[in-house]
């Protein structure tokens, strides 16, 4: 190779160097949403990138040359955090840290941070490469998932007890009640008038405890399943309210996992305690059925609906515990309804991952 074409090669090497540090100067630039910074040996910020504008607030005329521990809240740094991190960057090459953080407003965020030590061909250390996320949506989701589940094994845990509570009521109270109408029946000859006011109490108790009982957690949810569950609730409230309802079943809901079957149950139960309450209602229509994609349940009472302009409060008709209840089966509730033409609720659930156990 001539001298010539050995300087046109090096020129061109320089030149493609340069060319790349453009590339990976504008790639940095380019990145809004993490913050990409270097920092030099002491921790102080030597560059600053669109995205730590707008992750951490400050510009970088007003941070450039500031020591990085302004990102850390004043319990970090009392414990001296900041440095910390630093040595263990220098230590392990790079660390990774997950924290609150603070913005220039004074507001704090999730953060998660990657620290890369830098160092020069003689192994000097020339700073610190500083990569930061902001994580503040995403842990709040994750939270939201843990309460989800949370409030899930909580609520099978309410369920438990309702179905003990339901069973000594029934098992235990019950049968002393019918031991002592018995009892009482052998004495009625001595106390007629007052034994046949006694028996008549006796047998008010007995049935409102068969309906408390009931109401806690139905025996033939149990042991005969969903449908039959939903038609003693059908009887039970037309009885009750003198409010008649249509019910009817398609498909197969029986194959259903018990918290799909349960959660059912409880939104059908909570939506005619709401037209008890409020509709006004002389009839009410519940219509559930399955296919192999889709649960459906849909029920419309002829009550007086909702007032002209008037939208559902989140804590209206109970509507948070249906909803709750809802989202544990990945279901999609949606209530409705217009002046003189009542209320309507549709409920649709994907069959995907609801199928368990047949109750």
């Amino acid at each position: 190779m001539t001298k010539r074409s050995s300087v046109s090669t090096d020129r061109w090497c320089e030149q493609s160097k340069i060319d790349l540090e453009h590339r990976y100067q504008f790639l940095v630039e380019s990145v809004e949403d993490y913050a990409i910074f270097m920092l030099d040996p002491s921790g102080c910020v030597q560059t600053w990138n669109p995205g730590g504008q707008r992750i951490k607030g400050y510009a970088s005329a007003e941070i450039i040359g500031r020591h990085f521990s302004v990102f850390y809240t004043d319990d970090d740094i009392a414990v001296g955090k900041p440095q910390a991190l630093l040595e263990a960057a220098l230590a392990r090459v790079h660390v990774e840290d997950e924290g609150l953080r603070v913005r220039k407003d004074g507001s704090t965020f999730w953060a998660n941070v990657v620290i890369t030590a830098v160092t020069g061909p003689e192994g000097e250390l020339l700073g610190f490469a500083k990569v930061t996320r902001d994580m503040t949506e995403r842990r709040r989701l994750e939270e939201l998932e843990r309460l989800q589940a949370r409030a899930a094994v909580m609520e099978q845990a309410r369920e438990s007890e309702r179905k003990r509570i339901a069973r000594e009521l029934h098992d235990d109270l019950g049968q002393r009640l019918s031991a002592l109408k018995m009892a009482l029946a052998v004495h009625e000859k001595q106390i007629w008038q007052q034994g046949a006011e006694i028996s008549d109490q006796i047998d008010a108790m007995t049935e409102s405890l068969r309906r408390i009982a009931a109401d806690l957690r139905p025996p033939c949810l149990d042991d005969l399943g969903l449908t039959a569950a939903l038609e003693w609730l059908a009887d039970s409230f037309q009885r009750r309210y003198g409010i008649k309802v249509r019910l009817a079943v398609h498909g197969e809901p029986e194959g259903l996992n018990e918290l799909t079957v349960l959660s059912l149950y409880r939104i059908v139960q909570e939506a005619l305690s709401n037209v008890a309450r409020h509709s006004r209602a002389s009839e009410v229509s519940i219509d559930l059925s399955k296919d192999d994609l889709f649960c459906r349940l849909r029920m419309s009472d002829n009550g007086v609906g909702l007032p002209p302009g008037e939208k559902l409060r989140s804590d209206a008709f109970g509507l948070v515990g249906m909803r709750e209840r809802a989202a544990q089966i990945g279901g999609d509730l949606q209530i409705s309804g217009r002046p003189g033409n009542g209320v309507h609720l549709n409920l649709l659930i994907p069959v995907q991952g609801l199928k368990g156990a047949a109750r």
